[in-house]
């Protein structure tokens, strides 16, 4: 054999043996491409398991506890990690609160040194520090990944800037992803997974698919609490309307009937629940008892002193003592109970049909209007009171004074409260004293039901569009 035929045999096996070289690189890259493929296929198989459980979730109304564990375990089981966590923000975003804080999780903050010492001998307080330490929004790795604008992966958690107060035991070989939680504009909290190398470190399409599931997650989250919010409100609406309705039966439901008088009332609630209410007690020998009131403030505290005071009143009032006195024995009983920032105005008068009188007390209420048939004018009444629950008694008693208005026919008493001369129309502008005792000087003569229907017709025009700002009660008492 020549050396011609020598060389092109050697040079022959070395070509075939470069080409096989190449073959079996091409086939083992074949079949690492063919494995990852793989493995990206599962993992967004594993995604979309996750997110159709999460979207079930939502539609039973889990906890923010319940959901925020089923978040972190499902993303763990998404990108093949086995440690995470997730933080909320407190109400008042200067804190992050721990969630959920997987059992394999490693710190993500700092950690005392008493704690490590403890943790020594006894694992559950590390444990425990991780689900109950707060964190400032602004303070480590928890923070800087709650406030970034959009997803981080961070190769190595001990060589992170932010990441310190660590024990380099868990923090040497470990990856983390974080991501910031937002919805609808507003951040919620930050969703951390890790992962020791020795796991195998995340890949570019572990952080995209945990990108993914991370906004999923934050829209999950929002949309329960939007949803447990709407829940929550209506089911307090609903509570709300209940009430109103127990506070309708207190009110009087029809107008009373007394001897040669007219009495007619409304009250108009600027929320659900009103601090102003009317009554008409009847005192016995013909006489009425006639109340109108104003608890200040609004809503549900209001209302239930309102109740309160009504039962008192009416306790008190069948002694039959004098108007002032009624209302003295009221303040001694309400003062105890009754909040420092919160009082009562009140007008109580006593209607006797025999001698055709009203006596009334007014404790630190709006004054009664008089309508005069015989010289068509208005009086104003203001006799001395202070107002219920503002003094425990002694100053209170010495101030009250009763007022007897003798009415003879055609006049008329109007009680209401500041509802109606204190409602603002557009341009910023009181209904006003003057214009309650003109428009009701124009229809007293019409009877008690014409002044409360035209009064309420009056400021309903004066304020137009405007929203109703504080309850409306009125009372007119006409002599036939």
């Amino acid at each position: 054999m020549d050396e011609s035929t020598l060389w092109l045999i050697g040079a022959s096996t070395l070509m075939a043996a470069v080409l096989l070289k190449a073959l079996l690189r091409q086939r083992r890259k074949a079949k690492r491409i063919r494995h990852e493929f793989l493995q990206m296929e599962h993992e967004e198989e594993r995604m979309f398991t996750f997110l159709h459980d999460l979207g079930s979730a939502i539609g039973s109304e889990p906890t923010d506890g319940a959901l925020s564990r089923m978040i972190v375990e499902g993303v763990l089981k998404v990108v093949g990690a086995r440690g995470g966590a997730v933080y909320y923000f407190s109400s008042d975003s200067e804190q992050l609160i721990p969630a959920y804080v997987s059992d394999e999780c490693p710190p993500l903050i700092g950690v005392p040194d008493e704690v490590w010492e403890k943790a020594e001998t006894d694992p559950r307080a590390l444990d425990s520090h991780q689900r109950l330490a707060r964190v400032a929004a602004n303070e480590g790795l928890i923070g800087f990944g709650a406030a970034m604008a959009e997803a981080l992966h961070v190769e190595n958690l001990s060589e992170h800037p932010k990441f310190h107060g660590h024990d380099s035991e868990y923090t040497d070989q470990v990856s983390a992803m974080l991501s910031p939680l937002r919805y609808a504009g507003k951040n919620l909290g930050v969703l951390v997974v890790t992962r020791k190398h020795e796991d195998g470190r995340f890949s570019k399409n572990d952080f995209a698919v945990f990108r993914s599931v991370a906004e999923q997650s934050a829209f999950a989250i929002g949309n329960a609490r939007v949803h447990r919010d709407a829940n929550e409100k209506k089911a307090i609406e609903g509570e709300l309307r209940n009430a109103r309705e127990v506070q309708r039966v207190l009110l009087p439901q029809e107008d009373p009937v007394v001897r040669g008088f007219r009495v007619n009332g409304t009250n108009l609630p600027a929320k659900i629940i009103s601090g102003d209410y009317y009554d008409y007690i009847e005192l016995g020998e013909g006489k009425l008892g006639v109340v109108v009131a104003d608890v200040s403030g609004k809503g549900v505290p209001a209302g239930l002193l309102m109740a309160m005071c009504r039962s008192l009143l009416r306790a008190v009032s069948l002694t039959n003592a004098s108007p002032s006195m009624v209302l003295a024995a009221v303040n001694r009983f309400l003062f105890p109970d009754i909040r420092e920032d919160m009082f009562i105005s009140l007008i109580y008068g006593v209607l006797d049909p025999e001698t055709g009188t009203l006596t009334f007390a007014r404790a630190g209420h709006d004054p009664a209007l008089v309508f005069r048939k015989a010289s068509n004018e208005v009086e104003v009444l203001r006799p001395k009171g202070l107002a219920l629950g503002i003094d425990g008694g002694d100053v209170f008693e010495r101030v009250m004074r009763d007022e007897t208005v003798k009415l003879e026919s055609g006049d008329c008493v109007l009680f209401f409260t500041d509802g109606v001369k204190e409602a603002i129309n557009q341009n910023d502008e009181e209904f006003g004293m003057e214009r309650l005792a003109e428009v009701f000087r124009g229809i007293a003569a019409l009877g008690a039901e014409a002044v409360v229907a035209r009064i309420l017709e009056a400021v309903n025009d004066f304020t137009g569009e405007g929203p109703q700002m504080d309850d409306v009660t009125i009372v007119a008492i006409e002599k036939r």
